[in-house]
């Protein structure tokens, strides 16, 4: 179950990872607009900041990374968060650690 941790610590840091590039890439498009004169620099900033709100909104909302349940409850709610195929990866792990006990 310490590997599970870990994928969604990875998971987790390359949402943030694609976030910040997409950060980066939106401000230098909107740079590149006030130069050539499609924006105010006003206009920019504006977009800019607004695209920074979205982001932190939308990661706000999509992203919900808890790593240990203290109670079955909060298990069940974990479990129904999950898509298909985050369920069916955990069931993997579970079966080889399964098989990794039962060698030992």
């Amino acid at each position: 179950m310490e590997n599970f941790g870990d994928g969604m610590k990875k998971i987790l840091l390359a949402g943030i990872g694609a976030v910040a590039v997409t950060t980066e890439k939106s401000k230098e498009v909107l740079d590149e607009m006030v130069k050539k004169g499609e924006l105010t620099v006003e206009q920019g900033k504006a977009l800019n900041e607004e695209l920074k709100h979205n982001i932190k909104k939308t990661m706000k909302d999509k992203v919900n990374v808890s790593v240990k349940a203290s109670s079955p409850e909060e298990l069940d709610e974990l479990l129904d968060k999950m898509t298909p195929e985050q369920i069916q990866a955990l069931k993997d792990r579970i079966l080889a650690k399964e098989a990794e006990e039962s060698d030992e």
